[in-house]
């Protein structure tokens, strides 16, 4: 049977997993009376919820006796780790455009990587019923931006199809008859070519995708470059050095047919396949047949820049909210995560009942903090780090850097150069991007970016569009200032009453709303001033049997600021940690007790 691989591309919401939906009805992968959920690739509650594809996924239908394998790509840049690796896997790409938004940035990151390997998109404007529909102009800024991303003459010859993912059609005229979906599978099978393989070679792939399975222990995903794998052949794994990681046997060869995996005898090159079997084989590692002594050239996992310290949850609230609340059960469930998810490193903190926790930025870990909130988790988490290096030749301090890509109304641009220039960023281009907007890019030390997303919000007004690309490693930098505003400390135990919160709202800005548990060393608000203040926010109305001349005016509170969890990593200081619970997100100070602080202030020294 002929292969076809493709990745779709799209922003978030332009329509790309109802589309993957009917892709799926239409060929024949679900019966007719089969109920399937809608969305059906975004499997994960995150991802529904947020909108946003964080796990890459594979998907196959047949048409016309062609089996397309269909991968569904993560479009943000801190799951960008396996994007590259993803592409290396798919010879098309199917760039999905919403018919009224046009391109926007979020779509730039992969589509400039697919462009960079050579591949040949095929651009679907969707969502073409909308009234606000404008596919000429979309067809113009597409090219537009395939030309900025240095595409080349063939890229920039890019077929087209109008298309409604909601009602199951695409044509090649705005007005053709939108039957159903033919034209956009005909159009894959002729446009993107077959994959280039050698079937007689020894068997050889690059596992792209890892995950764990309760069954079948590790489960690595990838395209056979050459030859056939067969079940329980024997095979050893080779890291990218040459060096041998393991010996063992196929057990599983899993097919992708529809939303399943089903069982398969063989699978040839050019396909995409998941085996089981092997319990030390990892992303970008070379499994092959035994004769292969080289590995195949793979796409390196990139460096986690941050860190966290997780540890377990010794406020005096901790054990009150959830099932999970040991260490042991944290280490447990952090070292089963890097199993799956290649781009997270976890390892033992010097702190007690602590475990330093690096990924590739502040919404990958955020992610995995929410998830285990969700299972049950208790914990505390301290402010996001950088990780610094040394360079070997020079002895220079090095950093992590990021280029960064705004798009923002012309009124604001002002304002976020000013903020980039606080951070240490430095200016690389800003141009005028239609429609009112300028597009300004940046090089910046991640730490100058800790924190600043909700910022850029608030100074944008909601409009703003940040995205953020690991560069490179470049010498520090220097301090970088950090919040100016101290801290409204509790000195008491206790729900906070209204009488209380009603006198210090003059204080600052509050956290915390009337007949909430609170205790000392909880932060319950942002101090107008630079420095921390103990405050009692329990304090009750003392009551006298005297009555009064008039009635008491009504205290009316200035509703609270609420933070979600990634605003709070991104507010707290190096002296403050985030309590996580199912049911709550609170900020305290590292060291509850005040005399224990005033002595670690006195030292200098606040681990």
């Amino acid at each position: 049977m002929d292969i076809r691989n493709i990745a779709i591309i799209a922003h978030v919401d332009h329509g790309k997993t109802t589309l993957v939906d009917q892709l799926l009805k239409q060929s024949g992968s679900f019966r007719d009376n089969q109920h399937v959920a809608e969305r059906a690739m975004d499997s994960n509650d995150l991802e529904r919820e947020r909108g946003i594809t964080i796990l890459a996924k594979c998907t196959s239908v047949v048409w016309k006796d062609t089996r397309i394998n269909i991968i569904d790509t993560p479009g943000h840049a801190d799951f960008g780790g396996e994007v590259e690796r993803i592409l290396s896997m798919v010879d098309g790409a199917i760039v999905l455009v919403d018919s009224a938004e046009g391109a926007l940035p979020q779509t730039k990151f992969v589509v400039g990587k697919a462009l960079a390997r050579g591949l040949k998109p095929i651009v679907v404007v969707n969502k073409i019923d909308r009234g606000d529909a404008r596919p000429d102009e979309v067809h113009n800024e597409i090219f537009d931006l395939f030309a900025a991303l240095g595409a080349n003459d063939e890229q920039l010859d890019f077929p087209m199809l109008y298309a409604s993912g909601r009602q199951g059609w695409a044509d090649t005229e705005i007005d053709g008859p939108r039957k159903d979906l033919s034209p956009m599978f005909d159009l894959i099978l002729s446009h993107v070519p077959a994959p280039k393989v050698n079937k007689d070679a020894p068997f050889a792939m690059v596992a792209t995708i890892l995950e764990n399975d309760n069954f079948l222990g590790r489960v690595l995903t990838g395209r056979v470059e050459q030859g056939v794998a067969k079940m329980n052949m024997p095979v050893h794994v080779l890291r990218p050095d040459g060096s041998v990681v393991e010996t063992g046997r196929l057990t599983k060869l899993l097919s992708f047919r529809g939303l399943d995996r089903v069982p398969v005898e063989e699978v040839e090159a050019g396909d995409i396949v998941a085996v089981a079997g092997l319990s030390e084989a990892t992303i970008p590692e070379t499994i092959a047949a035994l004769e292969v002594k080289e590995p195949l050239p793979s796409t390196p996992v990139d460096p986690p820049t941050l860190s966290m310290t997780f540890r377990l949850n010794d406020g005096p609230l901790g054990g009150r909210e959830g099932k999970k609340v040991t260490s042991r059960q944290i280490r447990d469930r952090l070292f089963k995560e890097t199993e799956g998810n290649i781009a997270i490193r976890v390892s033992e903190s010097p702190e007690s009942e602590a475990f330093e926790v690096a990924g590739r930025g502040e919404l990958q870990l955020g992610v995995l903090i929410e998830q285990m909130r969700r299972e049950g988790f208790e914990l505390t988490i301290g402010r996001p780090r950088v990780l610094f290096r040394t360079n070997e030749e020079t002895g220079e301090r090095e950093e992590p850097f990021e280029e960064v890509l705004i798009d923002v109304d012309e009124p604001y641009s002002g304002v976020v150069v000013e903020k980039m220039a606080l951070r240490k960023g430095i200016m690389q281009d800003m141009q005028p991007s239609g429609g009112g907007k300028v597009r300004l890019s940046f090089l910046i030390p991640s730490r100058g970016l800790i924190g600043y997303h909700g910022e850029f919000l608030t100074d944008t007004r909601g409009s703003g569009i940040m995205n953020r690309l690991f560069h490179g490693y470049q010498p520090y930098v220097g301090p970088i200032a950090g919040r100016r505003n101290g801290s409204l400390i509790s000195s008491e135990d206790g729900a906070t009453t209204q009488y209380s919160l009603f006198s210090l709202q003059d204080r600052g800005t509050l956290f915390v709303d009337a007949g909430e548990k609170v205790y000392v060393g909880m932060i319950i608000g942002e101090h107008s001033r630079e420095n921390d203040l103990e405050v009692n926010p329990v304090r009750e109305k003392k009551l006298t049997n005297i009555r009064a001349a008039g009635k008491d005016e009504a205290l009316l509170l200035i509703p609270p600021r609420k933070m979600n969890l990634e605003q709070a990593i991104a507010y707290i200081e190096d002296d403050e940690l985030v309590e996580v619970t199912p049911s709550a997100v609170r900020i305290r100070k590292r060291y509850l007790d005040p005399h224990e602080r005033k002595k670690r202030e006195r030292s200098g020294s606040v681990d």
